[in-house]
């Protein structure tokens, strides 16, 4: 009785803990915002402001992907990759005279093939989550290279207004913003009102017992994938309407570390079964703001690469006092 109680009090206090890592990341998205503004001429100007809230929409949105496999205890390095390969891919068929219908299809069934094979990777060959979307990023660059684009940049076609809407305004609110809120509020109906959102939390929490509760945990893992690579596709068809093109260059970014920046110092934990949406929204009020600040601040890429680092770095370190892996955990080889 006395570990049962024990273990209770250990839950509830960690539960405190991850309610106070959120006010405190909010915390300090307010002081940034609240210093840069003071601090940096131009940083609260319209075109500022709504390129920030822009920006963070896309990045949002991956956050969101990334958020539910790391909830499975999982993580998707090739997302970026998924996402730029075949966005790129379904502009390269428009330019080329397929219908916008058609090559839509054809760039979502894409990013699908690649989750499933992700995820089949994962579940059914076992190779680690980390290994297996590394490799997998480089061979979805390497095909898209070879067989599908030809080119670094890829321009939207004149005619695809309907594409270029997407980034538009609904009563003055930036439309990537409502795809992000709407991307956000499927994710956190899914996670928290249906069966297969409660096998990812029993899955991430500990797989072996799901699998003994008789939960699909296979099945389960390659919807995972499958889900992150569709969101990834949306993400980049919202990014090529922003941008009016598709630079394929950002699979070999850094890009995929700030999507785990988001998540992990959102309050996510890498070890699994913890975290959801709102980890997410504000995990990503954070990063945008310090992005934008640092942007305007001229950085250098160096050196914002080196700020994203040691930033992610600690939330790494936190996220491991405050969610230690288990020995099965260890045993599964999952970051």
């Amino acid at each position: 009785m006395s570990e049962i109680g024990t273990a209770q009090a250990g839950g509830r206090a960690t539960a405190r803990f991850r309610v106070t890592q959120e006010s405190i990341v909010f915390l300090i998205a307010v002081v940034f915002f609240a210093g840069f503004s003071i601090l940096l001429p131009g940083f609260l100007d319209a075109d500022n402001i709504l390129s920030l809230i822009q920006n963070v929409s896309i990045l949002g949105i991956l956050g969101i992907a990334m958020g539910i496999v790391v909830i499975g205890r999982g993580i998707d390095l090739a997302m970026v990759t998924t996402m730029a390969m075949s966005t790129a891919w379904t502009i390269a068929l428009m330019n080329g005279g397929t219908g916008p219908v058609s090559a839509v299809l054809l760039g979502l069934g894409f990013a699908a093939v690649v989750g499933l094979v992700i995820g089949f990777l994962v579940a059914y060959v076992e190779i680690p989550a980390i290994f297996a979307t590394l490799a997998m990023s480089t061979v979805i660059y390497g095909f898209g290279r070879l067989a599908l684009v030809d080119l670094d940049v890829i321009y939207l076609p004149e005619d695809a207004a309907w594409l270029r809407a997407l980034s538009g305004q609904f009563l003055g609110i930036p439309l990537p913003v409502i795809w992000f809120a709407a991307v956000a509020l499927a994710a956190f109906a899914f996670l928290r009102f249906t069966r297969r959102g409660r096998f990812i939390f029993a899955m991430g929490d500990n797989r072996e017992a799901a699998r003994i509760t008789g939960i699909p945990v296979r099945p389960m893992t390659v919807l995972q994938y499958l889900i992150s690579s569709l969101i990834a596709f949306v993400a980049g068809m919202i990014t090529a309407s922003l941008l009016a093109t598709v630079n394929i260059r950002v699979a070999q970014s850094t890009m995929v570390y700030d999507v785990i920046l988001v998540v992990v110092l959102g309050g996510i934990g890498l070890s699994g079964g913890k975290g959801g949406v709102r980890n997410v929204v504000v995990g990503t009020l954070l990063i945008g703001i310090l992005l934008n600040g640092m942007t305007i601040l001229d950085m250098s890429f160096t050196v914002q690469n080196l700020v994203k680092g040691a930033v992610l770095l600690i939330a790494i370190i936190v996220d491991s006092i405050a969610n230690p892996r288990d020995e099965q955990t260890a045993q599964q080889g999952d970051i």
